[in-house]
Protein backbone atom coordinates (compact mmCIF):
# COMPACT_ATOMS: atom_id res chain seq x y z
CA UNK A 1 0.00 0.00 0.00
CA UNK A 2 1.36 2.92 -1.02
CA UNK A 3 1.65 5.92 1.27
CA UNK A 4 2.43 8.73 -0.86
CA UNK A 5 1.53 12.22 1.09
CA UNK A 6 3.24 14.86 -0.42
CA UNK A 7 1.73 15.00 -3.96
CA UNK A 8 3.19 18.49 -4.80
CA UNK A 9 5.06 17.47 -7.00
CA UNK A 10 2.74 15.63 -9.22
CA UNK A 11 0.46 18.33 -9.15
CA UNK A 12 2.80 20.78 -10.45
CA UNK A 13 3.81 18.24 -13.29
CA UNK A 14 -0.02 18.39 -14.18
CA UNK A 15 -0.10 22.30 -14.56
CA UNK A 16 -2.06 22.86 -11.17
CA UNK A 17 -1.61 25.20 -8.47
CA UNK A 18 0.49 24.19 -5.53
CA UNK A 19 1.39 25.77 -2.17
CA UNK A 20 4.82 25.97 -2.24
CA UNK A 21 6.97 24.93 -6.03
CA UNK A 22 7.79 21.40 -5.50
CA UNK A 23 12.07 20.27 -6.10
CA UNK A 24 13.30 17.87 -6.60
CA UNK A 25 17.80 16.87 -7.98
CA UNK A 26 19.24 15.10 -10.82
CA UNK A 27 21.33 13.04 -9.08
CA UNK A 28 19.93 14.17 -6.01
CA UNK A 29 20.99 10.21 -4.50
CA UNK A 30 24.63 9.76 -3.72
CA UNK A 31 27.23 11.62 -5.45
CA UNK A 32 27.50 14.24 -2.96
CA UNK A 33 26.58 12.55 0.53
CA UNK A 34 28.97 10.91 2.50
CA UNK A 35 26.51 7.72 3.10
CA UNK A 36 26.81 6.96 -0.21
CA UNK A 37 30.59 7.29 -1.07
CA UNK A 38 30.75 5.00 1.87
CA UNK A 39 29.07 2.41 0.36
CA UNK A 40 30.44 3.25 -2.97
CA UNK A 41 34.02 2.51 -1.15
CA UNK A 42 32.24 -1.50 -0.80
CA UNK A 43 29.64 -1.63 -3.67
CA UNK A 44 30.32 -0.80 -7.10
CA UNK A 45 26.66 0.75 -9.16
CA UNK A 46 26.29 -2.77 -10.34
CA UNK A 47 25.82 -4.42 -7.11
CA UNK A 48 24.56 -1.30 -5.49
CA UNK A 49 21.47 -1.95 -7.94
CA UNK A 50 21.18 -5.29 -8.21
CA UNK A 51 20.60 -5.13 -4.13
CA UNK A 52 17.16 -3.61 -3.62
CA UNK A 53 17.04 -2.91 0.31
CA UNK A 54 20.96 -1.01 -0.47
CA UNK A 55 19.50 0.40 -3.69
CA UNK A 56 16.53 1.76 -1.93
CA UNK A 57 18.03 2.92 0.57
CA UNK A 58 20.59 5.32 -1.49
CA UNK A 59 17.06 6.28 -3.29
CA UNK A 60 15.82 7.81 -0.59
CA UNK A 61 18.46 9.12 1.15
CA UNK A 62 18.52 12.35 -0.23
CA UNK A 63 13.90 12.72 0.48
CA UNK A 64 15.35 12.12 4.22
CA UNK A 65 18.18 14.70 4.48
CA UNK A 66 17.12 17.45 1.30
CA UNK A 67 13.00 17.46 2.06
CA UNK A 68 13.13 17.26 -1.60
CA UNK A 69 9.31 16.47 -3.09
CA UNK A 70 10.23 13.13 -5.27
CA UNK A 71 12.43 10.90 -5.36
CA UNK A 72 14.40 9.36 -8.42
CA UNK A 73 15.42 5.70 -9.02
CA UNK A 74 18.98 5.02 -8.10
CA UNK A 75 19.70 3.56 -11.39
CA UNK A 76 21.68 3.63 -14.91
CA UNK A 77 20.34 4.18 -17.97
CA UNK A 78 22.15 0.92 -19.12
CA UNK A 79 20.48 -1.19 -17.25
CA UNK A 80 18.06 -2.65 -19.30
CA UNK A 81 20.29 -3.36 -22.11
CA UNK A 82 22.18 -6.65 -20.79
CA UNK A 83 19.00 -8.90 -21.20
CA UNK A 84 19.12 -7.46 -25.08
CA UNK A 85 22.34 -8.49 -25.84
CA UNK A 86 24.72 -5.17 -25.40
CA UNK A 87 27.70 -6.02 -23.24
CA UNK A 88 28.25 -3.16 -21.19
CA UNK A 89 30.34 -2.42 -18.36
CA UNK A 90 29.83 0.47 -15.96
CA UNK A 91 33.96 1.83 -15.93
CA UNK A 92 34.68 4.23 -12.70
CA UNK A 93 35.99 7.45 -14.20
CA UNK A 94 34.64 6.74 -17.74
CA UNK A 95 31.16 5.87 -17.94
CA UNK A 96 29.78 2.69 -19.94
CA UNK A 97 32.26 0.94 -21.82
CA UNK A 98 30.28 -1.72 -24.74
CA UNK A 99 32.50 -4.27 -25.97
CA UNK A 100 30.21 -5.15 -29.06
CA UNK A 101 29.15 -2.14 -30.84
CA UNK A 102 26.21 -1.30 -33.29
CA UNK A 103 28.09 -1.69 -36.66
CA UNK A 104 25.46 -2.88 -39.39
CA UNK A 105 21.96 -4.05 -39.68
CA UNK A 106 22.82 -7.10 -38.58
CA UNK A 107 23.95 -6.40 -35.23
CA UNK A 108 20.33 -4.42 -34.42
CA UNK A 109 18.60 -7.72 -35.89
CA UNK A 110 20.28 -9.73 -33.26
CA UNK A 111 19.16 -7.73 -29.85
CA UNK A 112 16.66 -9.62 -28.20
CA UNK A 113 13.92 -9.01 -25.94
CA UNK A 114 13.27 -7.55 -22.36
CA UNK A 115 11.35 -9.42 -19.90
CA UNK A 116 11.69 -6.91 -17.05
CA UNK A 117 10.47 -9.09 -14.56
CA UNK A 118 12.76 -12.12 -15.39
CA UNK A 119 16.05 -9.44 -16.76
CA UNK A 120 15.36 -7.08 -14.14
CA UNK A 121 13.63 -7.95 -11.23
CA UNK A 122 16.17 -5.74 -8.71
CA UNK A 123 14.46 -2.24 -10.50
CA UNK A 124 11.19 -3.73 -9.61
CA UNK A 125 11.73 -5.34 -6.40
CA UNK A 126 13.52 -1.99 -5.54
CA UNK A 127 10.40 -0.08 -6.84
CA UNK A 128 8.05 -1.72 -4.32
CA UNK A 129 9.92 -1.15 -1.46
CA UNK A 130 10.27 2.23 -2.02
CA UNK A 131 6.56 2.80 -2.71
CA UNK A 132 5.04 0.53 -0.50
CA UNK A 133 7.46 0.89 2.74
CA UNK A 134 8.99 3.94 2.65
CA UNK A 135 8.26 6.94 0.61
CA UNK A 136 6.03 9.91 1.63
CA UNK A 137 6.93 11.75 -1.71
CA UNK A 138 6.41 10.41 -5.06
CA UNK A 139 9.13 8.13 -6.72
CA UNK A 140 10.21 9.05 -10.62
CA UNK A 141 11.19 5.84 -12.56
CA UNK A 142 13.58 6.60 -15.74
CA UNK A 143 15.11 5.56 -18.95
CA UNK A 144 17.24 6.46 -21.31
CA UNK A 145 15.81 7.28 -24.63
CA UNK A 146 16.23 6.13 -27.82
CA UNK A 147 19.40 8.33 -29.26
CA UNK A 148 21.65 8.51 -26.09
CA UNK A 149 21.10 4.34 -25.27
CA UNK A 150 22.23 4.08 -29.36
CA UNK A 151 25.06 6.45 -28.97
CA UNK A 152 26.34 4.57 -26.45
CA UNK A 153 25.59 1.39 -28.33
CA UNK A 154 27.28 2.51 -31.93
CA UNK A 155 30.73 4.73 -29.95
CA UNK A 156 31.16 1.84 -27.94
CA UNK A 157 31.23 4.10 -24.75
CA UNK A 158 31.10 7.96 -24.36
CA UNK A 159 31.97 10.36 -26.95
CA UNK A 160 32.54 14.33 -27.35
CA UNK A 161 30.86 14.90 -30.78
CA UNK A 162 28.86 11.63 -31.70
CA UNK A 163 30.44 11.53 -34.75
CA UNK A 164 29.95 7.35 -35.05
CA UNK A 165 26.76 7.54 -34.45
CA UNK A 166 25.41 10.53 -36.55
CA UNK A 167 27.17 8.78 -39.64
CA UNK A 168 25.53 5.58 -38.82
CA UNK A 169 22.27 7.46 -39.01
CA UNK A 170 22.85 9.21 -42.07
CA UNK A 171 24.65 6.36 -43.96
CA UNK A 172 22.63 3.22 -42.89
CA UNK A 173 19.03 4.57 -42.48
CA UNK A 174 17.52 1.38 -42.27
CA UNK A 175 19.48 0.31 -39.89
CA UNK A 176 18.65 2.94 -37.60
CA UNK A 177 15.16 3.15 -37.68
CA UNK A 178 15.60 -0.50 -36.61
CA UNK A 179 17.27 0.37 -33.75
CA UNK A 180 14.94 3.05 -33.22
CA UNK A 181 12.07 0.29 -32.97
CA UNK A 182 14.15 -1.77 -30.93
CA UNK A 183 14.80 0.90 -28.53
CA UNK A 184 11.15 2.34 -28.25
CA UNK A 185 9.96 -1.45 -27.43
CA UNK A 186 12.22 -1.77 -24.44
CA UNK A 187 11.82 1.41 -23.25
CA UNK A 188 8.09 1.02 -23.64
CA UNK A 189 8.16 -2.39 -22.09
CA UNK A 190 10.93 -1.16 -19.11
CA UNK A 191 8.77 1.98 -17.99
CA UNK A 192 5.54 0.18 -17.75
CA UNK A 193 6.68 -1.87 -15.70
CA UNK A 194 8.46 0.20 -13.16
CA UNK A 195 4.90 2.32 -13.06
CA UNK A 196 3.22 -1.00 -12.56
CA UNK A 197 5.90 -2.06 -9.66
CA UNK A 198 4.88 1.49 -7.95
CA UNK A 199 6.60 4.37 -9.99
CA UNK A 200 4.14 7.85 -10.25
CA UNK A 201 6.07 9.52 -12.70
CA UNK A 202 8.65 8.90 -15.33
CA UNK A 203 11.24 10.90 -16.93
CA UNK A 204 12.66 10.36 -20.47
CA UNK A 205 16.49 11.06 -20.63
CA UNK A 206 17.91 12.22 -23.85
CA UNK A 207 21.15 13.37 -22.47
CA UNK A 208 23.22 13.30 -25.59
CA UNK A 209 20.29 14.58 -28.05
CA UNK A 210 21.14 18.09 -29.05
CA UNK A 211 24.20 16.84 -30.91
CA UNK A 212 21.70 16.92 -33.07
CA UNK A 213 20.31 20.15 -35.58
CA UNK A 214 16.26 20.44 -35.14
CA UNK A 215 16.09 19.07 -39.05
CA UNK A 216 17.89 15.72 -38.33
CA UNK A 217 15.89 15.62 -35.04
CA UNK A 218 12.29 16.37 -36.78
CA UNK A 219 13.28 13.01 -39.22
CA UNK A 220 15.60 10.51 -37.33
CA UNK A 221 14.19 11.30 -33.86
CA UNK A 222 10.60 12.65 -32.92
CA UNK A 223 8.50 10.09 -34.43
CA UNK A 224 10.21 7.45 -32.69
CA UNK A 225 9.74 10.06 -29.35
CA UNK A 226 5.90 10.59 -30.13
CA UNK A 227 5.54 6.77 -30.63
CA UNK A 228 6.95 5.73 -27.16
CA UNK A 229 5.32 8.92 -24.80
CA UNK A 230 1.76 7.98 -26.86
CA UNK A 231 1.94 4.22 -25.36
CA UNK A 232 2.94 5.69 -22.16
CA UNK A 233 0.50 8.18 -21.76
CA UNK A 234 -1.83 5.29 -21.09
CA UNK A 235 -0.18 4.90 -17.77
CA UNK A 236 -1.64 8.24 -16.65
CA UNK A 237 1.56 9.16 -14.79
CA UNK A 238 2.99 12.70 -15.64
CA UNK A 239 5.89 12.19 -18.53
CA UNK A 240 8.97 14.05 -18.32
CA UNK A 241 11.52 15.11 -20.77
CA UNK A 242 14.99 15.75 -20.42
CA UNK A 243 18.68 16.84 -22.02
CA UNK A 244 21.39 18.35 -22.04
CA UNK A 245 22.58 21.62 -24.50
CA UNK A 246 18.84 20.80 -26.15
CA UNK A 247 17.38 24.47 -25.76
CA UNK A 248 17.28 25.03 -29.88
CA UNK A 249 15.21 21.47 -29.56
CA UNK A 250 12.67 22.99 -26.27
CA UNK A 251 9.51 23.54 -28.80
CA UNK A 252 9.88 19.92 -30.50
CA UNK A 253 9.66 18.34 -27.26
CA UNK A 254 6.97 20.53 -26.36
CA UNK A 255 4.56 18.98 -29.44
CA UNK A 256 5.50 15.40 -27.67
CA UNK A 257 2.95 13.87 -25.85
CA UNK A 258 4.07 14.54 -22.52
CA UNK A 259 3.81 16.48 -19.03
CA UNK A 260 6.77 18.40 -17.98
CA UNK A 261 9.33 20.24 -20.46
CA UNK A 262 12.90 19.54 -18.82
CA UNK A 263 15.04 22.15 -18.80
CA UNK A 264 19.05 22.65 -18.58
CA UNK A 265 20.72 26.25 -17.75
CA UNK A 266 21.39 27.33 -20.89
CA UNK A 267 17.21 28.46 -21.74
CA UNK A 268 15.75 30.82 -19.29
CA UNK A 269 12.63 29.78 -18.14
CA UNK A 270 10.79 33.40 -18.99
CA UNK A 271 12.22 32.87 -22.78
CA UNK A 272 10.76 29.22 -23.05
CA UNK A 273 7.47 30.85 -22.55
CA UNK A 274 8.28 33.59 -25.10
CA UNK A 275 8.50 30.57 -27.40
CA UNK A 276 5.27 28.95 -26.60
CA UNK A 277 6.04 26.19 -24.40
CA UNK A 278 2.95 26.62 -21.97
CA UNK A 279 3.23 22.99 -20.28
CA UNK A 280 4.73 22.45 -16.65
CA UNK A 281 9.12 23.28 -17.20
CA UNK A 282 11.26 21.79 -14.79
CA UNK A 283 14.80 23.68 -13.87
CA UNK A 284 16.99 25.13 -14.27
CA UNK A 285 19.91 26.24 -11.99
CA UNK A 286 23.30 25.86 -12.74
CA UNK A 287 24.64 23.01 -11.21
CA UNK A 288 28.00 24.99 -10.89
CA UNK A 289 26.24 27.60 -9.05
CA UNK A 290 26.16 25.16 -5.77
CA UNK A 291 29.60 25.64 -5.54
CA UNK A 292 29.24 29.64 -5.39
CA UNK A 293 28.68 31.85 -2.03
CA UNK A 294 25.25 30.71 -0.23
CA UNK A 295 24.08 35.01 -1.42
CA UNK A 296 25.05 33.88 -4.95
CA UNK A 297 22.72 30.78 -5.20
CA UNK A 298 19.85 32.22 -3.36
CA UNK A 299 20.05 35.00 -6.16
CA UNK A 300 19.98 32.39 -8.67
CA UNK A 301 17.44 30.62 -7.43
CA UNK A 302 15.14 33.51 -6.84
CA UNK A 303 15.65 34.62 -10.39
CA UNK A 304 14.51 31.07 -11.74
CA UNK A 305 11.96 30.66 -9.38
CA UNK A 306 9.98 34.11 -10.03
CA UNK A 307 10.59 33.24 -13.58
CA UNK A 308 9.07 29.42 -12.89
CA UNK A 309 5.82 31.08 -10.38
CA UNK A 310 4.64 33.58 -13.09
CA UNK A 311 2.35 30.85 -14.45
CA UNK A 312 0.94 27.37 -13.00
CA UNK A 313 3.30 24.56 -13.45
CA UNK A 314 6.89 24.58 -12.65
CA UNK A 315 9.09 22.21 -10.68
CA UNK A 316 12.16 23.70 -9.32
CA UNK A 317 15.60 21.49 -10.51
CA UNK A 318 19.01 22.08 -11.44
CA UNK A 319 19.75 22.18 -15.14
CA UNK A 320 21.92 18.73 -15.09
CA UNK A 321 23.42 16.35 -12.25
CA UNK A 322 24.90 17.71 -8.42
CA UNK A 323 28.54 17.53 -8.56
CA UNK A 324 30.56 15.59 -6.00
CA UNK A 325 32.04 18.17 -4.77
CA UNK A 326 28.58 20.01 -3.82
CA UNK A 327 27.96 20.26 -0.12
CA UNK A 328 25.24 18.13 0.81
CA UNK A 329 23.94 21.32 3.55
CA UNK A 330 23.82 22.64 0.43
CA UNK A 331 21.13 21.04 -1.07
CA UNK A 332 19.59 21.01 2.14
CA UNK A 333 19.10 24.83 2.26
CA UNK A 334 18.65 25.60 -0.93
CA UNK A 335 15.25 23.25 -1.08
CA UNK A 336 14.14 24.71 2.53
CA UNK A 337 14.52 28.68 0.50
CA UNK A 338 12.70 27.21 -2.25
CA UNK A 339 9.62 26.01 -0.39
CA UNK A 340 9.52 28.97 1.98
CA UNK A 341 10.11 31.53 -0.80
CA UNK A 342 7.77 30.21 -3.25
CA UNK A 343 5.20 29.70 -0.08
CA UNK A 344 5.41 33.17 0.59
CA UNK A 345 5.16 34.59 -2.99
CA UNK A 346 2.20 32.08 -3.61
CA UNK A 347 0.31 34.07 -0.80
CA UNK A 348 -0.61 30.80 1.04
Amino acid sequence: MSRIMNDTFLKAARGERTDHVPVWYMRQAGRSQPEYRAIKEKYSLFEITHQPELCAYVTRLPVEQYNVDAAILYKDIMTPLPAIGVDVEIKSGIGPVISNPIVSLADVEKLGELNPEQDVPYVLDTIKILTEEQLSVPLIGFSGAPFTLASYMIEGGPSKNYNKTKAFMYSEPKAWFALMDKLAEVIVTYVKAQIKAGARAIQIFDSWVGALNVQDYRYYIKPVMHRIFTQLKEENVPLIMFGVGASHLAREWHDLPIDVVGLDWRLPISEAREMGIHKTVQGNLDPAILLSPWEVIEERAKAILDQGMAQPGYIFNLGHGVFPSVNPETLKRLTSFIHEYSASKLGR
